[in-house]
């Protein structure tokens, strides 16, 4: 079961990041400078999507560890964990890795929104099932 519950959890993670990162992309777009992925290489486009839910599933595994060594097991307890893992060790870290390059603030309120929001969900799924 704990297999499933990680999956599960990383996997809504992913699925959240793809309503987020939808609803924000002009923005998001804006502050990252990214450019279009190229349309004759498929595989090259989809690298990022499978990399990114593989690592919500480990994401979501390490969070399940720690939980269980701290006795994290209802649901208000995994979600207001799973909020301080983002808010309080992602998102800082991705704060990092944006200033030092010098890019928009609003990049890190976008990604840093994400690993908040997602981490919540992983904490909640997490002590759901």
């Amino acid at each position: 079961m704990a297999f499933v519950s990680i999956v599960a959890a990383g996997l809504a993670a992913w699925l959240f990041g793809a309503v987020w990162y939808m609803a924000l992309s002009k923005p998001w777009v804006a502050a990252s400078g990214a450019r279009p992925m190229p349309k004759n290489q498929p595989m090259a486009a989809a690298l990022p999507f499978i990399l990114s839910a593989l690592a919500m599933i480990v994401v979501a595994g390490m969070m399940r560890h720690v939980f269980g060594m701290a006795g994290i097991d209802t649901w208000d307890k995994g979600l207001v964990s799973g909020l301080g893992v983002g808010a309080f060790f992602i998102t800082p870290w991705i704060m990092i890795n944006n200033a030092y390059p010098g890019r928009p603030f609003a990049l890190t309120l976008i990604d840093g929104g994400y690993a908040i929001f997602g981490c919540a969900i992983i904490g909640l799924v997490l002590t759901l099932l």
